[in-house]
């Protein structure tokens, strides 16, 4: 029996709607992917992925199932006037930040399945954290965009209340890991490597222990025993870390970032 193909509209083709469809495109099979974004030019590029683009955020906005919006909080008022005529009964999810469940059902007037998410821009790599909430009542479709999201990477049902907490953590959280990145890359250069090969290890490196983390489900610390050992390199160099203000650092900009999305 022949899969229904399940068509996905996103509206807003900036970094993470294009990283959306095509992290989509390559992972979650029957997905018709459709994108759009005013300066089409932008995102012409997709079309050679199979995704279809349009100036036009009604463009066959009637035949999907799943409108995804991602696009900036202050354009979102214009979008749903734009769209709303040529709906009713769809599936909508939001990436923008601070938009609660409640406001849009508002905003919508309670036709449609309301899901917000919180994923990054790793979800074009199928490597994505992403956090999805629903109130009970959207049960059905809430499942469905976990499920949809678990083929993207880790997908996590949190409360809404944790959503902001969520960007911060998860979204620019990407942010924070690379710096970790590049730090390091910069440091093995001052050891000698040349910085293609620095980058290499460095980015590697992160990526096997973020794995350990994910696949043995056990605190960090009991992974760093694993390579620390008495009186040698790994401990001194951690110890050095932290006398710097290594943990406590990331700590205070992560909870900075989260103070500014509260204003926000």
């Amino acid at each position: 029996m022949k899969t229904k193909t399940l068509k996905i509209h996103i509206i807003g083709g900036g970094n993470l709607g294009a990283a959306l469809a095509t992290g989509l495109t390559k992972f979650s099979p029957n997905t018709e992917i459709t994108v759009t974004r005013r300066a089409i030019q932008q995102i012409q590029y997709l079309e050679s992925k199979n995704i279809k683009v349009s100036y036009d955020n009604t463009f066959e906005i009637s035949q999907s199932d799943i409108i995804l919006l991602t696009v900036k909080p202050y354009q979102v008022e214009v979008v749903l006037i734009e769209i709303l005529p040529h709906i009713s009964g769809k599936i909508i999810v939001s990436a923008v930040s601070g938009l609660s469940i409640n406001t849009l059902e508002q905003k919508t007037n309670h036709d449609h399945s309301i899901v917000r998410i919180m994923p990054n821009i790793a979800v074009q790599f199928g490597e994505s954290a992403t956090c999805i909430s629903f109130s009970e009542k959207y049960d059905e479709a809430g499942q469905k965009v976990f499920e949809l999201f678990s083929l993207l990477g880790t997908a996590l049902i949190v409360e809404e209340k944790l959503m902001d907490a969520a960007t911060i953590l998860g979204a620019c959280g990407t942010a924070y890991a690379l710096r970790y990145i590049r730090a390091s890359m910069q440091a093995g250069i001052e050891i000698g490597f040349d910085a293609k090969t620095a980058l290499a290890i460095a980015s590697q490196t992160v990526k096997g222990a973020a794995q350990m983390t994910l696949e043995e489900k056990i605190h960090p610390e009991q992974l760093i025993d694993r390579v620390t050992t008495p009186q040698g390199c790994t401990i001194v160099g951690l110890n050095e870390m932290e006398h710097q203000g290594f943990s406590s650092s990331l700590i205070k900009g992560i909870k900075t970032s989260f103070g500014k999305i509260k204003e926000l």
